[in-house]
C-alpha cells in the first residue's frame, strides 16, 4: 500500500531532507584524498546530531554505520572502515539518511577526488542528469515507470547501465516504504502519481555490465566485471504541481 503524506509530514521530511542537503555541501568541501571512511562516517554522524536528527542507517537492518561509502566499484552499502583510505582519482558515493520526529530522508552523491578521465567524468554527469529527469517525470497523473524510464532512457543512450539488483522506493514513516521505484521498465506502466507520495530516486549506474555480487562482509555490492559505478537519491514529494525535492535547499 503507498501512504500518501499529509503537509504536517512532508514538512518533516523535508526538515530532514534539508539536514542531508546541508550534509551533501559539507561533504563536497570535506572529502579528501588520505582520509579514512570511518573518519567520514564520525564526521557525519556528529553533524546529523548536532541538528536535533538521528541517523536513518545506523542499526538498520544492523548495518554499522551512518553513511555508505563506496568506492570506485562498488554500487552501494559500502561499511566504513579506519582501514580504507580516500586516494586520488577515486570516485566516492556517500549514502545517507536522517529522521526528524520520525519522518525519514535519505540521499546519495558520486563525488571525484581529484582530477578524473572524461569517461569517468562522464559516468557521474550521465547519472546524475539521469536522476534530474527522473524528478521532472514526478508530476500528478504520471506513472511510477515514467520515472523509471527516464532514468534507463538517459544512461542508455550514453553507453552505460542500469543497475537492476537495487530500486529506489517510497519514503515516509519508514525508510523503505511502497512502491520500489526501479531504475528501468517501458513508460505508462505502474500505479498513478497522486499528491502525498514521496519517493526515493536513485539511479545507480556502470561504465561495464549491470549484474552485481554482494562481498564477504554481507553489505558491500559491487559490479561484477570490476567497472566503475555511480550512485545519486534524491527524496521527492509529488505535489500539486511541480515535484519538489525535499533534500534540495
Amino acid at each position: 500500500m503507498i501512504v500518501l503524506k499529509s503537509p504536517r509530514e512532508v514538512g518533516l521530511m523535508r526538515q530532514a531532507g534539508h539536514i542531508l542537503a546541508d550534509v551533501m555541501d559539507r561533504l563536497r568541501v570535506t572529502v579528501k584524498a588520505g582520509m579514512s571512511t570511518l573518519e567520514i562516517d564520525a564526521d557525519v554522524e556528529a553533524f546529523i546530531t548536532a541538528r536535533g536528527a538521528r541517523s536513518a542507517f545506523k542499526g538498520y537492518r544492523g548495518f554499522p554505520a551512518t553513511v555508505c561509502v563506496s568506492i570506485n566499484e562498488e554500487i552501494v552499502h559500502g561499511i566504513p572502515s579506519a582501514r580504507r583510505k580516500i586516494r586520488d582519482g577515486d570516485i566516492v558515493g556517500l549514502d545517507l539518511g536522517c529522521v526528524v520526529d520520525g519522518y525519514y530522508a535519505d540521499c546519495a552523491f558520486t563525488l571525484a577526488v581529484g582530477p578524473v578521465p572524461a569517461v569517468v567524468q562522464k559516468l557521474l554527469d550521465v547519472t546524475r542528469e539521469s536522476l534530474d529527469l527522473a524528478i521532472k517525470e514526478c508530476w500528478p497523473g504520471r506513472r511510477l515507470s515514467d520515472v523509471s524510464h527516464a532514468v534507463q532512457a538517459h544512461v542508455e543512450a550514453h553507453g552505460l547501465s542500469v543497475v537492476r539488483a537495487f530500486v529506489g522506493h517510497g519514503i515516509g514513516r519508514a525508510l523503505h516504504e511502497e512502491p520500489q521505484v526501479p531504475n528501468f521498465g517501458d513508460p505508462g506502466r505502474g500505479p498513478q502519481l497522486r499528491p502525498g507520495m514521496v519517493l526515493a530516486i536513485e539511479p545507480m549506474t556502470t561504465m561495464g555490465s549491470w549484474e552485481v555480487k554482494i562481498l564477504d562482509d554481507g553489505w558491500t555490492a559491487v559490479t561484477k566485471d570490476g567497472s566503475l559505478a555511480a550512485h545519486f537519491e534524491h527524496t521527492v514529494a509529488v505535489t500539486e504541481g511541480e515535484p519538489e525535492v525535499l533534500t534540495r535547499k
